[in-house]
C-alpha cells in the first residue's frame, strides 16, 4: 500500500509581487484534477506586531525577509510532508495583523509554497522538490499590484505608489530578483507560458510515479 506522506510534492514558487504566481498554481491544478493541489502562502506568516500602532504597522517593510515568521512556515511544511494537518495563521491585510482565528490546512498530494521570498530562504529550499521563479517585467508587475491593492485591499493609488518606491522595488532588487539563481526553472510570462507549465507538470508526474513505485 502506498504511503501517502512520501508521495507529496512540495513546489517552491517565487517571483515579484504581481508576477502571476497564482496563475501558475491554477494551471497546475487544472492538469491534476485527480490529485489534491493546495497553496501555502508565505504572506500568511507575516509576524504579528501588536506592539505597534496602526500607523506604524502601515509603515512596516513587508518585503524584507525579517517581516516573515519563516521558522513557523518551515515547521508547518515538514508536518505537511509527513501527512499531518496544520493550523495556519490568517493574515488581515486591512489591519496589518494576524486574525485571531487559525485555518486548518490538510496535507495535499502537491503543495505549493508561494511568496516573493520563498527561494531566498535556504531552510525552505531544502524542503522543495521543485523550485520555480516567475519572471515578469517590472511595469506589468506594478500595474497588477496597483489594480489588486486599490480594488481588493481598499488602498489609495498614492499609498500603493509610495510603498512601491519605498520598499517593494528596493527589496525586489536586493532580495527577490537575486533568489532566481536558486530556481530549477525560470518562467517568463508566468502561467501564460504553456510550454513551461507542460514541463512542470511532467516533472510533478514523474516524482509522484517514482515515489509510488518504490513503496
Amino acid at each position: 500500500m502506498q504511503e501517502t506522506s512520501t508521495a507529496r510534492v512540495i513546489i517552491g514558487l517565487a517571483g515579484g509581487s504581481g508576477s502571476g504566481k497564482t496563475t501558475v498554481t491554477q494551471r497546475v491544478r487544472e492538469r491534476f484534477p485527480e490529485r489534491s493541489v493546495e497553496v501555502v502562502a508565505h504572506d500568511s506568516y507575516y509576524h504579528d506586531r501588536p506592539d505597534l500602532d496602526a500607523e506604524q504597522r502601515k509603515r512596516t517593510n513587508y518585503d524584507h525577509p525579517k517581516a516573515f515568521e519563516t521558522d513557523l512556515l518551515h515547521e508547518h511544511l515538514i508536518r505537511l510532508r509527513q501527512g499531518e494537518s496544520i493550523e495556519k495563521p490568517v493574515y488581515d491585510y486591512e489591519e496589518h495583523r494576524r486574525a485571531p482565528e487559525l485555518a486548518t490546512f490538510e496535507p495535499a498530494d502537491i503543495v505549493f509554497v508561494e511568496g516573493i521570498l520563498v527561494l531566498e530562504s535556504a531552510k525552505l529550499r531544502e524542503l522543495m522538490d521543485i523550485r520555480l521563479f516567475v519572471d515578469v517585467e517590472a511595469d506589468e508587475r506594478f500595474i497588477r499590484r496597483l489594480l489588486r491593492d486599490t480594488g481588493e485591499r481598499d488602498r489609495t493609488v498614492g499609498s500603493v505608489i509610495a510603498q512601491y518606491r519605498g520598499t517593494v522595488r528596493p527589496m525586489h532588487d536586493q532580495f527577490v530578483a537575486p533568489s532566481r539563481r536558486h530556481a530549477h526553472m525560470i518562467i517568463p510570462e508566468g502561467g501564460h507560458n504553456l510550454v513551461a507549465i507542460d514541463m512542470i507538470c511532467a516533472k510533478v508526474q514523474e516524482i509522484l510515479l517514482r515515489r509510488g513505485r518504490t513503496l
